[in-house]
């Protein structure tokens, strides 16, 4: 899937749709591959703000808060980091 043309909204779209395999380099340049989703019935419904861990995170332009299949949780990974998009 070509990911370097896709937008936000496009990948928010995918993501309500399908199961995905992002690949992405976290924040300390870490590789990090994730199996995440949007899609109703496997992620939780939420309105507003996400909790990730510890802590509260709000949604901005440059980043995606999606549901990880494997660690059974929200998880954000900054747009401009991913490497490659595939359906898992």
């Amino acid at each position: 899937m070509t990911f370097e043309k896709i937008t936000r909204n496009e990948l928010r779209d995918l993501l309500s749709e399908n199961v995905l395999r992002v690949t992405f380099d976290k924040k300390n340049g870490e590789k990090r591959i994730m199996t995440c989703t949007l899609k109703k019935g496997i992620a939780p419904e939420v309105r507003g703000t996400v909790h990730i861990g510890t802590g509260t995170y709000k949604e901005s332009m440059t980043s995606l808060s999606v549901w990880d299949i494997n660690a059974d949780g929200w998880r954000a990974f900054c747009l401009d980091r991913i490497k490659s998009i595939e359906k898992a």
